[in-house]
């Protein structure tokens, strides 16, 4: 896999709100777009109807959604906009607990992301090379 080529890649759309866990969530999509696992792309933007981030998302390409906890606010950008993620992972499922004004465990987020990149290789049929 070309981490370059980001036309053959699912896009992932993350939360990136005030605890520790949606900051997770955000680096680990960060990870996965510039490891060239995934492209990221802006779920602000498509809440707030950015007609060329919109059209984006409704593009198509198969989308992976990481929320922070329950709320799933970024799968819900998505879903004001008529899209369904085809994976939709809550880091609070994963036994993360939410937190508010700190960071989380640096420890954590390599597993997690470990996890996450396994699930979108299994789901895409695809082992990125990186």
């Amino acid at each position: 896999m070309n981490k370059n080529n980001y036309k053959e890649l699912p896009l992932v759309y993350s939360c990136s709100g005030c605890s520790n866990i949606a900051q997770m969530a955000n680096d680990i999509a960060v990870k996965l777009d510039r490891e060239g696992v995934a492209e990221m792309s802006c779920v602000a933007g498509v809440g707030g109807k950015v007609k060329s981030l919109v059209k984006k998302a409704q593009s198509g390409k198969p989308i992976i959604v990481i929320d922070g906890c329950p709320l799933e606010c970024a799968k819900n950008c998505l879903k004001n906009v008529g899209v369904e993620p085809d994976v939709s992972l809550v880091l609070t499922e994963e036994g993360l607990k939410k937190t508010f004004h700190e960071d989380y465990d640096e420890r954590t987020i390599e597993d997690e992301y470990q996890e996450v990149k396994n699930i979108v290789e299994m789901n895409f049929n695809w082992v990125c090379k990186v």
